[in-house]
């Protein structure tokens, strides 16, 4: 009698994603390049680490690399995850596939944070689009756990 057990992650989903806003971004500029742009803009220190990078496994023989870039507010709980979504023509979040990074901020005023920034990135030139994603419209949402 071999069954598979299912790991339930709908609780530590629901811990991950309380107190936070997600701001979806398209721009063609490399990662490194937008973090240098939004650093500049907003005074933040955004870093990758190649260790936090979120990975993916569609398949047993494929693995997908997405860059994840970190910023920790000092002096508070605010906490910044900016994800690059696309790595080799395979998008991280499928259902908004359409975009090239997502912006998660979490802390007590990450709602209005969010608001603030999306009408400020729309006046950086490294930036097409900046819209605030509902949660409730990504079916995904476990790829974006750390």
């Amino acid at each position: 009698m071999s069954g598979k057990l299912l790991l339930d992650m709908s609780a530590a989903t629901e811990d991950f994603f309380s107190d936070t806003a997600m701001i979806g971004i398209g721009s063609a500029a490399p990662g490194y390049r937008f973090c240098l742009a939004v650093n500049n803009a907003f005074d933040y220190s955004f870093v990758r680490e190649p260790e936090s990078d979120v990975e993916y496994r569609p398949a047993k023989d494929h693995v997908h690399f997405f860059s994840l870039y970190l910023y920790q507010e000092p002096h508070s709980s605010c906490k910044h995850l900016l994800y690059k979504l696309q790595s080799e023509k395979k998008a991280l979040l499928p259902e908004i596939k359409q975009l090239d990074y997502l912006w998660l901020i979490s802390g007590p005023d990450s709602e209005h944070d969010a608001h603030t920034l999306v009408a400020q990135l729309r006046n950086l030139p490294e930036i097409q689009l900046a819209q605030i994603i509902e949660p409730e419209r990504l079916k995904n949402l476990n790829h974006l756990l750390i």
